[in-house]
């Protein structure tokens, strides 16, 4: 274990901490009599708090994020060398590891030609959206502006970005919000009277079709969807699903916006969530896990198609694609997305996501095994969830309490995990993992014994 910040240090931090620091998702109240959680080191999977304490991150960053793991000074070295030669200019001009990660990116991603560069997964996000509104006023006289989401999905903080979220308390008290957005069902099976047909997977697709043909294919610019819904409970495809909705967006002219800021990078144990469905998307955005956290990147790419959309003579002096991100122009992000990637293929963990995930996924159904409250284990390579619930028959599930109650006690046995937090007015009941692709058996078999001892304890 790490020695602590020496005393006055320790303190000064902290009540600095208090007094100034607006947390992320948290209420402060209980901080007037209790200190906040200060994080200053990481190695591997493990950080070590300022008071000295390690814990074991089976959520990669607590969102998702730190894919290579903690502690890679090959990548911090990376962005030094880049910012000390050249930080930032805007992407209006272009900067030598711009060109080159966009270049290794394309290559893993067949069917895609185009990568524009901002800061975060929202606003990866948005670029796409002002994609489609703006060829809506190009081509469509505005009509084919709409933009389906999906109940359960999310897509990011901004006011826009939550306008096509699919989480009700993540929404609340934030509207009134973008008009234009409209939402479709979900597709978890554990959840619908018909989750055990075998066409589940098509008959929630060809939910969206109807959806489409309610508000009018003239209208409908494009669909935005999880390739695997995160936030909203770990929730896979069910077979036959995007066959179907790409064959929907196909026949009504409708683009396929594919969000991976949280599967993107490795996560499902390919480069790509929806490769694994065989799906070929008009958009694809990316965040967290491009550079692991070590510097703020996101991405917007697209096909050649679309992007040609966007060329036109220059006396057009409106018919280019008028959007900038003042972060996107930092070099230091795609100089850590390239040693990111170096890492992942040199590494072989997109191997190592595949056999660590199934035997998470096999440690989980023992579980479940003895555990009743385990309704449902779901996911793909290291990206998993177990939806807790109080009666495996009639699925209810817990109250929110509980799942937090569970993800406190694994805190204090020195394990991280996640749960679904304030999304849902029923359903913040899944606890999810996301260890970094480097996890080993021994760090599995730690964080599914914490999860065990955290499920006695409320049974107890």
């Amino acid at each position: 274990m790490n020695k602590p910040v020496t005393g006055l240090e320790n303190a000064k931090i902290i009540s600095e901490d208090k007094a100034h620091v607006w947390h992320h998702l948290s209420q402060h109240k209980p901080l007037e009599s209790s200190d906040p959680m200060v994080i200053v080191e990481g190695k591997g999977l493990r950080v070590t708090d300022i008071n000295g304490r390690q814990y074991l991150d089976a959520v990669s960053g607590g969102v998702w994020t730190v894919n290579v793991g903690y502690g890679r000074e090959s990548i911090a070295d990376a962005v030094r060398d880049q910012l000390a030669k050249m930080c930032y200019f805007a992407n209006s001009a272009g900067s030598i590891p711009g060109a080159l990660f966009a270049e290794k990116l394309i290559d893993k991603m067949p069917g895609l030609s185009r990568v524009y560069y901002s800061n975060s997964g929202s606003e990866a996000n948005e670029k796409g959206y002002k994609l489609v509104r703006q060829l809506a006023a190009m081509k469509n006289n505005g009509e084919k502006h709409k933009i389906l989401y999906r109940d359960r999905d999310y897509h990011g903080t901004t006011i826009t970005a939550l306008s096509s979220t699919g989480q009700l308390q993540r929404k609340d008290q934030y509207g009134p919000f973008t008009p234009g957005f409209v939402e479709v069902p979900h597709c978890l099976a554990y959840h619908s009277p018909n989750g055990d047909d075998p066409d589940f997977g098509v008959k929630s697709a060809r939910e969206i079709e109807k959806v489409i043909l309610r508000e009018g294919p003239d209208t409908v610019g494009s669909i935005v969807l999880e390739p695997i819904t995160a936030g909203g409970g770990v929730i896979p495809p069910p077979e036959g699903y995007f066959d179907t909705v790409q064959e929907i967006c196909k026949q009504y002219g409708v683009l396929l916006h594919i969000d991976e800021v949280v599967c993107g990078m490795g996560r499902t144990g390919k480069w790509f969530g929806y490769q694994h469905y065989g799906v070929r998307p008009d958009i694809v955005t990316m965040a967290k896990g491009v550079a692991s956290g070590y510097a703020a990147i996101s991405v917007t790419a697209t096909t050649e198609d679309l992007f040609s959309e966007f060329l036109a003579e220059p006396s057009d002096k409106m018919h280019y694609f008028r959007d900038i991100s003042t972060f996107g122009g930092c070099a230091g992000g795609p100089a850590a997305a390239l040693e990111n990637m170096r890492i992942i293929e040199n590494e072989n963990l997109l191997d190592n996501v595949v056999r660590m995930g199934d035997y998470l996924m096999d440690r989980l159904r023992e579980l479940k095994d003895k555990h009743a409250m385990i309704g449902d284990v779901r996911g793909k390579g290291l990206f998993v969830g177990a939806e807790l619930v109080k009666d495996r028959q009639t699925r209810e599930p817990v109250d929110e309490s509980v799942a937090a109650s569970v993800a406190a006690h694994c805190l204090q046995q020195g394990v991280m995990i996640g749960r679904t937090n304030r999304s849902f007015v029923e359903y913040n009941n899944t606890l999810c993992l996301s260890p970094a692709l480097i996890c080993t058996k021994d760090d599995i078999d730690e964080i599914v014994a914490a999860i065990d001892n955290g499920l006695a304890a409320q049974a107890g």
